[in-house]
């Protein structure tokens, strides 16, 4: 088995937590039966699928009829993305310039299909502001989609704010939909998910020790949605429901949840601090080392002149450290859009790696690591 202490890719998957998965799997075996069947065995698998979506709602503190099971977060991005299919006529989406691949990639979709997707800029610092989105807010948007964490940078966009401001610039005629991708978040910082504004929301199990093909979405509203089915969940996510999936959800939600009374229980502070006095080592953005607490703790991106990322990511490997030169949806992709967005120059994009934390990650692997890095650092300054 491989060494989770010195695992420090949280952000591309968490390592599960046995327990949960073991007692879902136990749980799930014993109902058995299709949840959508009318007989008794079936009543027994959906009494199963409510009480895990129940247990979800509480802790997110919004109705459990808000809540819908899906196959991961790229689904739950994509359903209130897809929706707007069903418009009759179309119009404008506004998508951030550092979203994630499940929806940077999907807006191109609708661009073929007619519909104009306008990119809200990012400023040097890696945030989409409130004034951004606004500038660009037309009568025919549709949807705005902002991120909450980015999963590069870890920067912690002011998703409440432009709520705010897509609120009030609305004000007197039709409010875009604002969707909101807390896959970074959850389990990382609190969230206030029933903040006015705040249409939907999407979330991903094996993000935060759960097992990997079940998600979940928030929608303040119902919606109409593109794809159709056999009418499971309440008709918006067709096909039968994983209750192994959502019953280590829940329990997962449970255990790692961030809170405003639950504080992250890692500090990345002093980790960015000895990075950024290493020789000829970026933090990005640099802004970072003065405004640690507009970032995920658990999310930190550098980049080390002389030494590509997968140089670096390599080296580390080879010693036993385990890291990521980006989102792992685009591994095999060369450019770097989030970066690019950022207007960061090309050599520090090209040596840019992600160190990505978890509960799991003490402070003496914090410190390993920070040596490991040090010691390839120093073998490739001149």
């Amino acid at each position: 088995m491989e060494n989770i202490e010195h695992y420090f890719d949280w952000a591309a998957t968490s390592p599960a937590d046995e327990d949960i998965l073991t007692s879902s799997l136990k749980e799930s075996m014993e109902c058995w039966a299709n949840p959508s069947s009318g007989h008794t065995a079936g009543k027994k698998a959906r009494e199963e699928l409510e009480k895990a979506r129940k247990s979800i709602a509480a802790k997110l503190g919004v109705p459990e009829s808000t809540l819908y099971f899906t196959s991961g977060g790229t689904e739950s991005d994509q359903i209130p993305l897809l929706s707007v299919l069903s418009k009759p006529v179309k119009g404008s989406v506004l998508i951030s310039s550092i979203e994630h691949p499940a929806i940077r990639e999907q807006a191109s979709v609708l661009t073929k299909l007619g519909w104009k997707v306008i990119s809200i800029p990012a400023n040097k610092e890696g945030f989409i502001t409130a004034e951004a989105v606004t500038s660009l807010l037309t009568s025919d948007t549709h949807l705005v989609c902002v991120m909450a964490v980015n999963n590069e940078t870890g920067a912690i966009q002011p998703i409440y704010e432009i709520a705010d401001a897509i609120k009030k610039a609305s004000e007197g005629k039709r409010k875009p939909k604002f969707h909101v991708d807390c896959v970074q978040a959850a389990g990382k910082i609190p969230l206030k998910l029933n903040y006015p504004g705040i249409d939907s929301a999407a979330f991903s199990a094996h993000k935060i020790c759960g097992p990997r093909g079940i998600g979940l979405l928030y929608l303040k509203d119902s919606i109409d949605p593109f794809l159709k089915g056999g009418g499971q969940e309440k008709g918006l996510r067709s096909g039968t429901e994983n209750l192994f999936g959502a019953l280590a959800f829940s329990k997962c939600i449970d255990r790692y949840y961030m809170t405003e009374e639950k504080k992250p229980e890692i500090n990345t502070k002093e980790f960015v601090k000895k990075l950024s006095e290493l020789k000829n080592c970026t933090i990005v953005p640099q802004i970072r080392t003065e405004k640690e607490e507009c970032f995920s703790p658990y999310v930190v991106q550098a980049a080390f002149k002389n030494i590509p990322g997968n140089v670096m990511l390599r080296a580390l490997d080879a010693e036993g450290f385990y890291i990521s030169t980006g989102s792992a949806c685009s591994t095999k992709k060369a450019n770097r859009p989030v970066l690019e967005a950022m207007q960061i120059p090309l050599d520090v994009r090209e040596t840019a790696v992600r160190f990505s934390f978890g509960p799991k990650t003490t402070q003496k692997a914090l410190d390993e690591l920070f040596e490991a890095v040090k010691n390839i650092n120093n073998k490739f300054q001149h």
